[in-house]
């Protein structure tokens, strides 16, 4: 039987018989339960109607039945995994915090592109366009100790993050953080809290946080495709985003996209 995802419809037939069955109404619940009536009525026609309400489980494809490894617990789970990557439990787990990551990565590079490139683009700074920054040599440091830095840094960062992935709470354990795990105060794996990486207090109770964690993962998808756009743009036009959109909005109905890599590939 066909089952529509969150909407319900109707099937009816009709064949020649001495009785009628007015309706057959089933509702479904997400663990099949159905409740049957059956009135009965004498007629020369026998017509059946059917009446089948499936679990309202919004997927990226109406319709689409998602895979069931995919049950909806997850923040911004629409049942999309063509590839299958999360069939193992263990690789699911990871596959989100690799997703939260990225997400955050992608939603502070298009913020910090975008700030930038309008501080240039307006004259208040005089900065390089976005992909020429990481040529600049500074006064304060050379590159080679910038690098090193940052290799530190982002190291110990990360790897404090797989362990508390691999012993989820160990790193808010005394002593974990030169005495800083109250400033900290891990929530679960992925989510940092505190003074520190929570100072509005949003979303302390983390595991009734659904509505956050689903705005975070909407804005951070979202933040994926803008900066795989601007790589895009960058490469083609050879220019910031903010000299893509004031040359569009220049003559919008000739500077457009279409254009824009018909003019490249000539």
């Amino acid at each position: 039987m066909a089952v529509a995802m969150g909407r319900p419809f109707a099937i009816q037939s009709c064949l020649s018989s001495s009785f009628c069955s007015l309706s057959q109404n089933i509702n479904k619940s997400s663990f099949g339960a159905a409740e049957t009536f059956f009135p009965a009525k004498q007629s020369s026609t026998r017509c059946t109607t059917i009446a089948v309400h499936a679990q309202q489980r919004p997927t990226w494809l109406p319709g689409l039945d998602p895979p069931p490894y995919l049950d909806g617990t997850l923040a911004g789970d629409f049942g999309f995994d063509p590839l299958g990557l999360g069939e193992d439990p263990q690789s699911l787990k990871w596959y989100v915090q690799a997703e939260l990551v990225h997400s955050r990565f992608a939603m502070a590079g298009v913020a910090g592109i975008l700030f930038t490139d309008l501080l240039r683009v307006t004259g208040i700074r005089k900065l390089p366009v976005w992909y020429e920054a990481g040529a600049v040599k500074f006064e304060f440091a050379s590159t080679r100790t910038l690098i090193v830095v940052q290799l530190l840094l982002m190291g110990f960062a990360e790897t404090k993050r797989y362990m508390d992935f691999v012993s989820p709470g160990s790193q808010a354990k005394e002593g974990s953080f030169f005495g800083l795990e109250s400033a900290l105060e891990g929530l679960e794996p992925g989510y940092p809290g505190g003074p520190l990486l929570n100072p509005l207090g949003l979303a302390r109770d983390i595991e009734n946080a659904h509505a956050w964690k689903l705005k975070e993962i909407k804005n951070g998808r979202l933040a994926m495709v803008a900066m795989a756009g601007i790589f895009v743009q960058a490469a083609v036009t050879h220019a910031g985003p903010i000299d893509n959109l004031m040359e569009h909005l220049s003559n919008p109905w000739h500077k457009t996209i279409i254009q824009t890599l018909a003019n490249s590939g000539s």
